[in-house]
């Protein structure tokens, strides 16, 4: 299977009534719980790195070895920069054999954000890799992102609009309610204005610090307008917590495959669910 860009996958999604899974990772176990997640439940998937997960695990494995790894599983997947806001570092993104990257300038007055975006796409386009641009403010720690949860820094529509038709990005990222690093599915979205913004934007919605969204919300979601969602901080907590189970019942194991082996079952299961919630299920092609 080839490596995919997140054009190809929400370009299918969009006109198929689903969403995919852009799921974060920091290491080779997460890698290995969402792909395998994936394959298990033939759906296309997004392996998700933002700029601490690459500066963590290093060029070598996120350039080389997991596209590699993307390659060779047996449904579409892609290797995405989520929340790039750095140029230089989103040049190496490109460079480095990623399928799709994200330039983050919500936090930027509207110009400025249309303008670094647009340079983003100037240089991924002719490259065949995907661009993500965000529009509005998802607040939140998890990954750097202030936190804000203020009405006036949510996606206003005509504005989606415009800064799709200036940039040339082929999804774009709109804040209705999430945050992101929520521990608890509380978040509150404003479905009316999803809708207001897909009425007009031409191109796939995404939405950012879903691991908040109630679970049946997603599928009114998708319904609205939204093809890719992402996952993160839940993900992270059944890693952890598969492996702190694991070591407090076998304090006595030593062999780090078994004592992690239990953190990626258990995010699987938590990225099957997502997946299958999702209505990506069965949806690889």
């Amino acid at each position: 299977m080839s490596l995919k860009t997140n054009r190809e996958l929400l370009t299918h999604a969009k006109e198929n009534g689903y969403a995919v899974g852009a799921f974060n990772v920091n290491n080779l176990e997460q890698v290995l719980a969402v792909i395998e997640a994936a394959e298990e439940e033939k759906a296309p998937a997004i392996i998700a790195v933002s700029e601490g997960a690459l500066k963590y695990a290093g060029d070598a494995f996120f350039f080389e070895a997991v596209p590699r790894m993307a390659r060779e599983a047996s449904v579409p997947l892609s290797v995405h920069l989520d929340h790039g806001k750095n140029f230089d570092f989103i040049v190496r993104c490109v460079v480095g054999g990623f399928s799709s990257v994200m330039f983050d300038g919500s936090s930027l007055p509207f110009d400025e954000n249309v303008s670094m975006t647009k340079r983003v796409v100037e240089i991924a386009h002719p490259a065949g890799i995907s661009v993500e641009g965000e529009i509005g403010h998802v607040g939140g720690s998890e990954i750097g992102v202030d936190s804000t949860s203020d009405e006036e820094l949510l996606t206003v529509p005509g504005e989606a609009l415009e800064f799709v038709k200036q940039t040339g990005i082929d999804n774009v990222a709109v804040a209705i309610g999430t945050v992101h690093g929520m521990r608890k599915q509380t978040a509150r979205l404003d479905l009316e204005r999803l809708e207001q913004i897909a009425s007009v934007v031409p191109v796939p919605i995404v939405l950012h610090g879903a691991s908040g969204v109630p679970d049946e919300i997603y599928p009114e979601v998708i319904k609205r307008g939204i093809h890719k969602i992402n996952i993160g901080t839940e993900l992270q907590k059944t890693f952890s917590h598969g492996i702190r189970s694991f070591v407090v019942e076998n304090e006595n194991v030593i062999d780090p495959r078994k004592i992690i082996r239990p953190g990626i079952n258990e995010m699987k299961v938590a990225v099957k669910t997502k997946i299958n919630l999702f209505l990506s299920n069965g949806k690889a092609w």
